[in-house]
């Protein structure tokens, strides 16, 4: 996991990858628990059998599951050290590239795409989220994401 020591240092990393997160897999139980939160129980995603003859030839998580890992991605990609709090203020543009099949392995590359000064010691800051699939060619999601951090 990368470190950086105050939240300004990530005003001069525009444009640059701050952090890599660790893989985290997708079983069929993470994408039944997410069925069950959500209230999806679309049979591409909870049915194996029938999954099996589709058009993915196995279960596919959900777009949404993949995206709410962002806060597991985030969190062991990179770490701003003098940060006290930080808030989800959005996203500006999400593409589910491809779809995620169950028992793969995921993982995310931040890339700062612009850092603006707030009042209150704070910045927001937009990434550029990759969600790659492990041995895929293609990733299975890419979305830009604001945050609000304060130190």
């Amino acid at each position: 996991m990368k470190s950086y020591e105050t939240l300004a240092e990530l005003q001069g990393l525009v444009g640059e990858v701050v952090g890599t997160s660790d893989w985290v897999s997708i079983d069929q139980q993470r994408i039944n628990t997410f069925a069950e939160a959500t209230g999806d129980h679309q049979w591409i995603h909870v049915d194996p059998e029938r999954a099996a003859t589709g058009p993915f030839g196995k279960p596919i998580a959900h777009g949404f599951l993949t995206l709410s890992l962002l806060p597991t991605f985030m969190t062991n990609a990179f770490e701003l050290r003098d940060v006290k709090m930080g808030v989800n203020y959005g996203m500006n543009k999400v593409r589910f590239v491809q779809p995620v099949p169950v028992d793969s392995r995921l993982r995310a590359h931040f890339k700062v795409q612009s850092w603006e000064a707030l009042d209150g010691n704070g910045a927001q800051v937009t990434y550029e989220m990759t969600v790659e699939i492990e041995g895929a060619a293609k990733p299975a999601c890419v979305a830009e994401t604001i945050l609000r951090v304060f130190a």
